[in-house]
């Protein structure tokens, strides 16, 4: 404080009798600037827990999904484990702990999770284990609310989040269902990986399937496969965005749900943003479709609701992105294949495309990447035959001498 001005040095004189006469631990030197900035006691500051819940309320400016990250990772895990603390007690230790609590938390479930004991079972039942990647967005959140109440507050001198650091999240890389790793899974149950694909013939069953059973939703499963758009693109496709002439598909809208409730709404960044061009067959299907939706519209009259969307209900309604899901899954299993999720019929299109052949940089812009180095280290060694061809190609670079005699 400065000695010079009357003001500042009663005001400090204040904090140190009110904390001795209280009993309270007298204010530290950061406490008394940060109180004499703020002009408030530090027993005025607010708890973790209502800064938080005041932070995410002025949270006006992002998008709604954003939001629901935000309210999730703040009600389930900042407030319960930090809480109770003041915002200017905050300390990374705290922080450790919480991660630390979570990890054993996750420890309890697939303990319980794997007991012989449905009881056991039972106890776990709906609840999910926080993984790496989540752990990451949750410290994220706590980072930008402790960032606000440094900058635009002055409640913190420092932020206490920036001196924690967690293990590397490491995305899953996908695997292909080979036909070894079929066997295994009927004879265990058990799948390999979180993100498994189907080989090429696997792909083409569910396609042939859905197809033959005249299912309404083929199109929209065949146009995921073949340009790997996400599920919510898919969802949220207008027949404005189509170009049958051209070829062409651009995406401008996703459906996009939260809760049970949903949205259309913009792709969340610009690189989502993007015209694909589209195979002869797509197209043919692509038509096909809209004669059948044409059919439906007739049928259904009055009833009938005008989204514009290439897939809808039978009445022309949004479809629910969790009814598309599930609808998946049990195509997969009446076509009796191993299982893979939605999401992952993406997957698919970058190693088809591959192992066809098509350069990485040209699948990385089709799919939207932010980089083609991010295609190469996500799927660059996935398909067997894409590995076989790689040992084919290094083995051919060294010259050999042909007919050499065999060694005994």
């Amino acid at each position: 404080p400065d000695p010079t001005d009357p003001h500042v040095m009663v005001k400090t004189g204040d904090l140190i009798e009110t904390a001795v006469k209280t009993g309270a631990p007298v204010p530290t030197p950061d406490q008394v600037r940060r109180t004499l900035h703020l002009d408030i006691t530090p027993t005025e500051l607010p708890t973790m827990a209502d800064y938080l819940t005041d932070w995410l309320a002025g949270r006006q400016s992002i998008k709604k999904g954003t939001v629901r990250s935000y309210e999730g990772h703040i009600r389930l895990h900042l407030i319960p484990y930090l809480g109770h603390l003041r915002i200017d007690r905050l300390r990374p230790g705290h922080i450790d702990a919480m991660y630390e609590a979570i990890a054993e938390r996750n420890t309890t479930i697939a303990t319980l999770r794997a007991s012989r004991d449905q009881a056991k079972r039972d106890q776990v039942k709906n609840q999910r284990v926080v993984g790496p990647r989540t752990m990451h967005l949750i410290h994220a959140t706590l980072r930008k609310a402790l960032n606000d109440a440094m900058r635009r507050h002055r409640y913190l001198d420092i932020n206490p989040a920036l001196l924690v650091e967690l293990p590397a999240a490491r995305a899953p890389k996908p695997t292909v269902w080979t036909d070894q790793r079929v066997k295994t899974w009927r004879d265990t149950g058990k799948t390999p990986s979180p993100v498994m694909i189907w080989t090429p013939e696997h792909t083409g069953r569910f396609l042939d399937h859905t197809h033959d059973a005249g299912d309404r939703l083929y199109a929209l499963y065949h146009l995921i496969t073949f340009t790997g758009l996400r599920r919510g693109e898919a969802c949220g496709l207008h027949w404005d965005d189509l170009d049958l002439d051209a070829k062409t598909l651009t995406v401008r809208w996703q459906l996009v749900q939260h809760g049970w409730a949903t949205t259309i709404d913009t792709p969340k960044t610009t690189d989502s943003e993007a015209t694909i061009a589209l195979d002869t067959e797509t197209i043919t299907v692509l038509r096909t479709h809209r004669a059948r939706h044409h059919r439906e519209r007739l049928a259904a009259g009055a009833a009938w609701t005008k989204t514009g969307l290439v897939f809808t209900t039978p009445t022309g309604g949004r479809l629910h992105p969790a009814d598309v899901t599930d609808h998946f899954h049990h195509l997969a299993t009446q076509a009796g294949l191993p299982p893979i999720r939605l999401h992952d019929l993406r997957h698919g299109a970058a190693t088809m495309g591959l192992a066809a052949g098509i350069q990485m940089k040209v699948i990385s812009n089709r799919l939207r990447h932010s980089s083609p180095h991010f295609t190469a280290k996500f799927y660059g060694d996935v398909l067997p035959e894409l590995s076989h061809a790689a040992a084919e190609a290094t083995a051919s670079v060294v010259p050999r001498r042909r007919g050499t005699t065999k060694p005994a």
